[in-house]
């Protein structure tokens, strides 16, 4: 009888720990944010949708991603730049193009749930696969042409000159080594990209419910 009781405890306290860690939002600190950016962030950790794993928030409209720890503490936040062209869809056959066939207005960074693995490029950097199949990654700027101004970019006050790469999320060399590499680098992750063409909560419609986001 004392052994059905203890595991009658051990069981309520887990479900208990369960409900708080769920209903816990996530931790943002001092960090500058969009209301947006807020919701889909505890969204998930209310729902546990990244199942403790590290996870990160691309607001697109803000040019910034936001990076969790698996109990849904950041880690770091950063400005970035995304794909020239508005929208959150990727052309069916972006893996199989060649980046110099790629017109202005297919050059976009799609919006969705991604499950992120670390993983390399075709010259051997280590990056983080955001959807492989779209060629879709995180990765540290690189050496580019002077007329694209990236560095300049990526420093800018606005969000509105940081349209530039193919699709790609691009981060400052040093946030990709301090905070990207030893969360989202070594292990496998979730990556939200919200979307900027519908509302952010539309991309949220099936999570409550339990249902996976696309």
């Amino acid at each position: 009888m004392g052994r059905k009781v203890e595991t009658l405890f051990v069981m309520a306290a887990t479900l208990l720990c369960v409900s708080l860690c769920r209903a816990a939002p996530a931790d943002f600190g001092t960090e500058r944010v969009s209301d947006e950016a807020r919701d889909a962030a505890d969204r998930v950790t209310r729902t546990a949708d990244h199942r403790q794993l590290p996870f990160a928030i691309v607001d697109k409209l803000d040019a910034r991603v936001y990076v969790f720890d698996g109990a849904g503490r950041l880690a770091g936040a950063s400005t970035v730049l995304l794909g020239l062209a508005p929208g959150d869809t990727s052309i069916p056959d972006m893996a199989q193009r060649r980046p110099a066939s790629l017109a202005p207005h297919e050059r976009s960074t799609p919006a969705g749930r991604f499950e992120s693995q670390p993983g390399h490029n075709d010259r051997g950097e280590a990056i983080v696969w955001v959807d492989y199949a779209a060629s879709l990654a995180i990765h540290r700027l690189r050496p580019a042409p002077a007329a694209e101004r990236r560095v300049e970019r990526l420093a800018s006050a606005t969000p509105d000159d940081n349209r530039i790469t193919l699709g790609c999320i691009v981060v400052p060399v040093a946030f990709y080594e301090a905070v990207i590499e030893p969360l989202l680098g070594r292990q496998r992750g979730v990556v939200y990209v919200l979307p900027e063409t519908r509302p952010v909560q539309a991309m949220f419609g099936g999570l409550e419910s339990g249902l996976a986001i696309r």
